[in-house]
């Protein structure tokens, strides 16, 4: 018997669905209005994952044009079958419900088929054993909203020759609790001759839960399971430290062994910073219905797995002479403004008008999912800017929650300075002048605390120490993404010049 660690993938990386083939399991999480969309993980334990690349990494698949940071992608949906792999999901930005196919999860994957009357959000699909597909999703409830989150599943078949909805569209179930709200995330399984719809409900923050029904009939009709919710952590009280549970899929290994993916969040003084997170949970099935975690009903930091584990390489090095397949941009990015030739080895990007603030446009980052509150981030930067031209390096929550340490050309020196942006406003914590251009730009993180520091000429400077960065948080920012940190550069003119990076290195 082996040992795991929770969250099985740390950081942004929420809305997990996942899918077996034979030994190897295939993961997808949500991307929200970053690019390119859908990461896209591949394992042999259900515990060690790698990214093999993103499901929407083509501008025609996945158009993010005025996305906020929390729009464009929303849950992500994986299944395999009959020889070809099927991703479905929503870009509440552009489009709504639409399904990619590819034969090779690494990719690529086809163009969208976008879904005619597939209203709502949160699909996915289900293949029964004569061959049909059905999708499942949530939608507004048809007969008028009477409150927030007055929602329902829904079910319809779906014609894979034509990818569009056939037949008759059938509410299938409202959820466990009297007047629920946000029934949501609906995945539809069979086992043992019943049919099971399997949703989260009561929201995505503290009340979320996973809850269940099944039926001796696709289309219904659902009973609710009578232990309801099968895992929840909000009765466990707000100072527990992991809250938000819900948004499972289960899945089943070839021996026969299930278990669930799900989303939570990991609270550190009362903030989460990094978004929810993807974990995993043991269920085990008595009387017909699924039992998560059996004895103990709540997510462990720590358990045991009857699966041999096969230990992935943690990357923590990136060498700048590629855009690598775990790398984030804001929005659909110009990628004129990042130049893998100019200079062997090194990435040169040139500064986009406007900053983080703007929901507009597509500024020049380079970002990875911060992992942890106990990080290092460093990046080898060659700053060739004229006046007016800023580059550096910053954790991203959203387009008005920022840090950053901010370089500024001035004349013939730099001026090095840590700005937090809360709520829009920005306010400077530490400032030291420079003037040399190749700089190492350092984030440490201990906990809510962060410290910049700049290497210039051999020397160390620490610019500011201690500054707070609980406002990074889903509970002060809202949204429903997790950080993010990477190098970037703008201006306030039109392309003065431009930045030289050779490496960033990112340990927890």
């Amino acid at each position: 018997m082996s040992t795991f660690k929770n969250p099985i993938i740390e950081g942004f990386s929420p809305d997990p669905s996942v899918c077996a083939v034979g030994e190897d399991f295939y993961l997808v999480t949500s991307s929200f209005g970053y690019f390119p969309g859908v990461p896209i993980y591949h394992s042999k334990d259900m515990v060690n994952w790698e990214q093999i690349g993103n499901v929407l990494d083509r501008e025609s698949q996945l158009n993010l044009q005025d996305a906020g940071s929390s729009s464009g992608i929303f849950a992500p949906t994986i299944r395999y079958h009959d020889g070809t792999f099927y991703m479905i999901t929503t870009n509440v930005t552009y489009g709504g419900n639409f399904v990619v196919t590819a034969t090779d999860p690494a990719g690529p994957w086809s163009e969208p088929y976008y879904l005619e009357g597939a209203i709502g959000i949160d699909p996915s699909l289900f293949f029964d054993e004569d061959g049909r597909c059905y999708y499942s999703g949530t939608r507004p409830n048809p007969t008028g909203v009477t409150h927030n989150g007055d929602w329902e599943i829904w079910l319809q078949e779906l014609d894979l020759n034509t990818m569009q909805l056939t037949g008759v569209s059938t509410k299938i179930w409202k959820g466990a609790m009297r007047n629920v709200i946000w029934p949501e995330a609906p995945h539809v399984y069979k086992k043992d001759g019943y049919y099971y719809v399997m949703i989260a409900e009561g929201g995505t923050g503290p009340n979320h839960s996973v809850t269940i029904a099944r039926s001796e009939k696709i289309d219904g009709p659902y009973i609710g399971f009578a232990n309801n919710p099968i895992l929840t952590h909000r009765h466990l009280g707000s100072a527990f430290p992991v809250q938000n549970v819900g948004h499972g899929d289960l899945v089943e290994t070839p021996d026969g062994q299930w278990f669930m993916v799900l989303l939570a969040s990991r609270k550190f003084e009362g903030s989460s910073n990094l978004g929810r997170e993807t974990f995993l949970a043991e269920v085990i099935w008595e009387d017909g219905w699924p039992v998560v975690n059996p004895g103990i009903g709540r997510l462990l930091e720590e358990q045991e797995i009857n699966l041999p584990l096969v230990p992935v390489e943690e990357k923590t090095d990136y060498q700048l002479n590629e855009i690598h397949r775990e790398f984030l941009f804001i929005r659909n990015p110009n990628m004129a403004h990042y130049d893998t030739t100019a200079r062997e080895g090194w990435i040169r990007m040139t500064p986009t008008v406007g900053r983080f603030k703007d929901e507009k446009g597509s500024p020049t980052y380079l970002g990875l999912r911060q992992p942890s509150l106990w990080f290092e981030y460093t990046a080898a930067m060659d700053i060739q800017l004229a006046s007016g031209g800023e580059a550096g390096i910053a954790v991203i929550q959203g387009e008005n929650h920022t840090l950053k340490l901010a370089v500024h050309v001035k004349d013939s020196e730099k001026v090095i300075q840590l700005i937090t942006t809360i709520d829009g406003v920005d306010e400077v914590h530490g400032e030291t002048k420079v003037t040399a251009s190749e700089l190492e730009l350092k984030f440490v993180g201990e906990g809510q605390k962060l410290k910049g520091i700049v290497v210039a000429s051999g020397e160390e400077i620490v610019v500011a120490a201690d500054v707070a960065t609980h406002y990074l948080s889903t509970e002060l920012a809202g949204g429903f993404v997790g950080c993010t940190v990477g190098i970037y550069t703008s201006s306030d003119v039109e392309a003065p010049g431009y930045v030289d990076a050779n490496w960033i290195k990112l340990t927890k």
